[in-house]
């Protein structure tokens, strides 16, 4: 049976070496409770055979006191090394969740696009949480174990070979019959978590939509799905069910055939005047204990089989390189930034979709699919100026914002910013200098003044304050029940999507930006958070570059340039004022037409 231990050693080894101290308390600790649990079947000994010969009350009682005395200390050093084995390993495995994740949050948005931030979240949570029962469970549980088996062992031999041999034999024999039945029951186990995550994850997506589905009569179709995973459900967990019974049943088969070894031998020997009768109480004594050890054992090492899919996962992550490499030297200045686009082409590249088999598998082990998004596209603006950049739903309008803030390298041409190529500035600088105020508002189960600073305690009551005043939505935020103290549910709940928009507003305009992507907001506002948005969002625009994705009317009027693009190319770009007066122009017709319409 292989034992996967060198990956978990190799990755972890660096968690720990700053735990030397707690790691010596703990190996401290566990040597001197397995020390305590040998100890106590010899004094146990001591008594039966002080009582069969006649001693006196006081020996009795000594080792009485002693029994319990040995056993508290047990415990206590037991708990005690419990305790300390926890915070070695949650303390070892948050770093690496710390690390773990902010790798992740560093990587590409190509990286981020192929995986779920569920399939992210148990991959950084789930799988390192079996690290966590590594190197606390483990070690407690496999080598402490481990030692007090062994310990077991060489004191049965040292009392007479006669009783360790046998006593070893079952141990053995004990030890491959429950890992050879642990193999017959794992297929079962793991069909039944494959079939339960498919069961709960409908039953979510179905409560999720209860609304969907009551509103278009779709009930009975959630109650037949639910009835036929249930009747797949079923089977399979009775398989695995009646595989854990026999593991139960196998293992107290195993130890009740080692007592009788055990009562065999004892009285053999007894009889034979070779042993006192304490001692045959000794050895059956250390035959029980061997139970837990074994137990122990066996689910730790099967455990930490499973877990090394997990491990390898880690260490791919940890491999895994951005796509977009951070070498820039030079900064931005804080001004009105100039853009200019020459002859930019990208495509977004995606894994391949995956069959059901391969779920478990990464998407980058698969075949990637190209989707062009920009092709040669060219244009400039200078510091201070307005575009309104207008187009069609897949146009390319998002991407050229995404390729802005840098998410993604262009496949050929450049994309300067302050008369710089994007890729030549650090990426913290040109995130902080440029700023994208998105459509749909990302906000967090936090107060409004967490929301609206990110989490960052460098930002004081007083920089916030300021900005929410120099916006004018101070008042606004005053008639909020709280303030900025108030707490907004997850995903914002208890906002507007006008009044998130504000938020985001407030964000940008802390940061300071030189130039701002704002993706307008729907026209599903009221006329008052409309008017606010309004001059808010002037506000925020006002000795700043600005490029806005517009859905509206009002938006275009904003813009100094105009640029259409339609299937990744651009299809017409120039002044607003002369776009909107050319009969000619794809702008003039947009605006007869009706061009909320036709760019929906």
């Amino acid at each position: 049976m292989r034992l996967p231990i060198e990956e978990p050693c190799r990755l972890l080894r660096v968690y720990l070496r700053p735990q030397r101290v707690r790691i010596g308390i703990l190996a401290i600790l566990l040597l001197g409770a397995i020390g305590l649990r040998l100890a106590n079947p010899q004094i146990l000994r001591g008594f039966i055979d002080a009582a069969t010969e006649g001693a006196e009350r006081a020996v009795l009682v000594r080792s009485a006191l002693l029994f319990f005395v040995v056993a508290i200390g047990t415990q206590a050093l037991s708990v005690a090394g419990a305790y300390v084995g926890e915070r070695v390993a949650w303390t070892a495995t948050n770093a690496l969740r710390l690390d773990l994740l902010s790798h992740a949050l560093h990587l590409d948005a190509s990286f981020h696009k192929d995986r779920t931030p569920g399939q992210l979240i148990e991959r950084i949570d789930g799988d390192v949480a079996t690290l966590s029962n590594f190197f606390s469970r483990f070690v407690i549980d496999v080598l402490g174990n481990g030692i007090l088996v062994i310990g077991i062992l060489v004191l049965l031999f040292r009392e007479d070979w006669r009783i360790g041999l046998p006593i070893f034999g079952f141990t053995v024999g004990t030890v491959l019959v429950l890992v050879w039945i642990r193999k017959l029951a794992i297929p079962h186990w793991t069909e039944y978590r494959k079939r339960s995550a498919e069961f709960f994850g409908v039953l979510g997506e179905q409560l999720a939509g209860t609304e969907d589905l009551r509103a278009n009569g779709a009930v009975a179709f959630a109650r037949r799905r639910f009835l036929e995973l249930s009747r797949r459900l079923y089977p399979v967990r009775l398989r695995s069910g009646l595989a854990g019974y026999g593991m139960w049943m196998s293992n107290i088969a195993s130890f009740a055939f080692g007592h009788a070894i055990a009562f065999g031998v004892g009285a053999s020997l007894w009889r034979a005047a070779a042993i006192t009768l304490g001692t045959v109480y000794m050895v059956f004594h250390y035959t029980e204990l061997l139970r837990g050890p074994i137990h122990e054992i066996r689910t730790q090492v099967t455990d930490l089989q499973r877990a090394e899919a997990g491990i390898r996962w880690i260490r791919s992550l940890l491999a895994t390189e951005s796509g977009l490499a951070d070498r820039g030297t030079v900064g931005l200045p804080s001004q009105a930034l100039a853009i200019a686009f020459d002859r930019v082409s990208f495509a977004y590249r995606t894994a391949a979709v995956a069959s059901p088999a391969d779920e478990s598998e990464e998407p980058h082990g698969r075949p990637s699919r190209i989707v062009p998004a920009l092709r040669e596209v060219s244009f400039s603006l200078e510091p201070g100026g307005v575009l309104g950049l207008l187009g069609r739903t897949g146009s390319g309008k998002t991407t050229v914002a995404r390729l802005l803030v840098r998410l993604y390298d262009v496949d050929a041409g450049s994309v300067r910013i302050g008369g710089r190529d994007v890729r030549d500035v650090p990426l913290a600088e040109l995130r902080r200098a440029v700023r994208m105020v998105p459509q749909d508002v990302r906000l967090f189960r936090a107060t409004i003044r967490d929301n609206i600073r990110m989490f960052d305690p460098a930002i004081s009551e007083a920089q916030i304050l300021d900005a929410v005043e120099d916006l004018g939505i101070r008042r606004w935020i005053d008639r909020i029940p709280g303030g900025l103290d108030a707490m907004l549910g997850a995903e914002g709940t208890g906002l507007s999507a006008g009044e998130s928009q504000l938020i985001a507003l407030a964000r940008a305009f802390l940061a300071d930006p030189g130039l701002v992507i704002l993706d307008e907001a729907s026209s599903r506002l009221d006329p008052a958070t409309e008017t606010l948005l309004e001059e808010a969002i002037g506000r925020l625009l006002e000795e700043r570059t600005v490029v806005i994705i517009a859905h509206r009317l009002s938006t275009v009027e904003r813009a100094d340039q105009i640029l259409i693009l339609e299937d990744g190319r651009v299809a017409e770009a120039g002044p607003r004022q002369g776009l909107a007066s050319d009969p000619s122009s794809r702008l003039r017709r947009l605006l007869a037409a009706g061009w909320e319409e036709i760019l929906a």
